[in-house]
């Protein structure tokens, strides 16, 4: 890890995912600044320290920032919500994470997600340079983020890796999974190459393990020196058949999160910018 001499903050520490990677880190030998809103719900690991902030408290964040050269930022709302819920930590929130970023000259690691391309057909192959097509408000919510990562590049040269997460599981859970999965263990070594990379300019990552059904082809990879070693295609037979009874889940690649407010009595376009 080339940042190793320097903290990394890991926000959203006690969410599923920042759990994981607050264990496995560690145990790497990460300095490890985690936080969350709420009491980290696992025994604080090795090498780390933990304390509550809110995303939405600039000085806070600004606080635990300084000094790294590295920010994994998992915090904000992870689940489909009104825009008013998802307001305030992923937008504002993750403003304050560039700022911070911004003056301690850190590298950002952000989430992204399939939500933010949610819209296409499971049979449209994307490629980084998509159109974004998010899927509800916090699909808006990583396009955005997405957004704010290229202007603090363009303007202020703040590296981000954008990884455009599928479904981080210990194993695939449904046919859609099959195209969206990335083993833990290709999640964790992601997590190192964005921290060893020399550069990572703006980089745009599918967040996906290699599987023969993935929904994306071309991205940044190659930048950050990450190949995936794990792959969904041996469970195939065994989630075999599940899927849902809805045309509108099992139609379009973000899955669950688009049916929820979904009041068009028809699909969309499959076209970004077609009238019929």
């Amino acid at each position: 890890m080339s940042l190793s001499d320097r903290p990394v903050l890991l926000t959203g520490a006690c969410g599923t995912i920042g759990r994981m990677l607050a264990e496995r880190l560690s145990a790497l030998g990460w300095q490890l600044r985690l936080t969350d809103l709420i009491d980290l719900p696992i025994p604080l690991p090795r090498g780390a320290c933990f304390e509550r902030a809110d995303l939405e408290d600039a000085a806070a964040i600004g606080r635990l920032a300084e000094g790294c050269g590295l920010i994994l930022h998992f915090g904000g709302i992870s689940t489909e919500q009104p825009f008013e819920t998802v307001l305030g930590p992923n937008l504002r929130g993750l403003y304050h994470i560039y700022e911070s970023a911004r003056r301690e000259r850190a590298r950002v690691v952000f989430p992204s997600s399939v939500h933010a391309v949610g819209l296409y057909d499971r049979t449209d192959i994307l490629d980084q340079d998509c159109p974004l097509r998010p899927d509800g408000y916090y699909g808006l919510s990583k396009a955005y983020g997405e957004m704010l990562a290229r202007l603090y590049w363009d303007k202020h040269a703040v590296e981000s890796v954008l990884i455009r997460i599928g479904s981080v599981l210990t194993e695939p859970i449904d046919e859609r999974s099959l195209s969206t999965w990335i083993s833990h263990d290709d999640f964790v070594r992601l997590m190192e190459r964005c921290a060893a990379a020399e550069r990572t300019g703006c980089s745009v990552i599918w967040g996906a393990s290699d599987n023969a059904r993935s929904f994306w082809r071309r991205d940044a990879r190659d930048t950050i020196g990450w190949t995936p070693l794990d792959s969904s295609d041996s469970h195939a037979e065994r989630v075999r058949g599940l899927v849902t009874d809805d045309p509108v889940i099992e139609r379009y690649q973000g899955g669950k999160f688009v049916v929820v407010d979904y009041s068009r009595p028809d699909f969309p376009p499959r076209a970004m910018f077609e009238d019929d």
